[in-house]
């Protein structure tokens, strides 16, 4: 079991290309900029929580975690199509986790549909560095990270398991007041309330599903992240089947997931 955090990517940089990737990203002046106009917008202007780069490496890491313990059970889409490796795949996650909320600088409104258009020059410059050798593959995993970007949002269905990893991913970074709901700060109500009423989330490995992501509350609020976040992500996201949540209040279950 993991605790959701930003630093829970630091535990998946073991291969030598998603660990390339991984520091390309946290240093490169234009994804960084990015995410910093990201929360400028949603924060500072529109009163929403974090999608800046706190929110990518939390994603980020939570992606990886998942991908992790799917893959103990099933092929990854671009493997099973032999698009690329399983390491290649991972780097496909990191970066549409990473990578997902870019559009957000533009406006919150169609982000999905920004965060492509912005991240496409970015990908060319940053793949070429870690595949300099293999453009025709750097150019499929684009457009599989492009896919992820577009597909993270709640009404569009994704088309890959890493994609769909991705998607769930960004739905787990609720702890604390870092809820996905938007939600104006400072203001009480059912989104505020619920917010800050989840403690901490964990994902492990399940007893009935591959996946299984426990959200600690310390009210029953909180459920309405799940219900109004999470599940919708996860309905989606391509890997329903797969992934199971458990709502726990101080510690007692109080929600599952209907067994399938």
């Amino acid at each position: 079991m993991v605790v959701v955090s930003s630093n829970l990517i630091d535990s998946h940089l073991k291969e030598p290309k998603v660990e390339k990737m991984f520091r390309l990203l946290e240093k490169d002046v234009e994804i960084q900029s990015c995410l910093r106009m990201a929360n400028v917008m949603a924060v500072e202007r529109m009163m929403y929580n974090d999608h800046g780069p706190v929110h990518s490496r939390i994603a980020s890491g939570s992606a990886l975690e998942i991908f992790d313990l799917l893959t103990k059970k099933v092929t990854p889409t671009t493997v099973e199509k032999d698009v690329c490796s399983l390491e290649d795949a991972k780097v496909i996650v990191l970066c549409g986790a990473y990578l997902h909320d870019l559009g957000n600088s533009i406006h919150r409104i169609d982000h999905h549909i920004h965060g492509c258009v912005i991240a496409n020059l970015i990908l060319n410059r940053l793949l070429k560095k870690v595949y300099p050798e293999n453009p025709a593959l750097s150019v499929r995993l684009k457009s599989e990270i492009l896919h992820s970007i577009f597909s993270h949002d709640e009404e569009v269905e994704c088309l890959s398991v890493e994609a769909g990893v991705a998607k769930v991913a960004d739905g787990t970074d609720m702890a604390e007041g870092r809820a996905r709901i938007p939600y104006r700060t400072g203001k009480v109500d059912i989104h505020s309330l619920s917010a800050l009423s989840i403690t901490k989330v964990e994902i492990e490995s399940g007893d009935r599903k591959p996946v299984q992501i426990l959200v600690n509350m310390n009210n029953p609020a909180g459920v309405f992240q799940i219900e109004e976040v999470l599940d919708k992500k996860i309905r989606t996201s391509g890997i329903k089947e797969l992934v199971e949540v458990i709502a726990l209040e101080k510690g007692i279950q109080i929600r599952r997931t209907r067994k399938s």
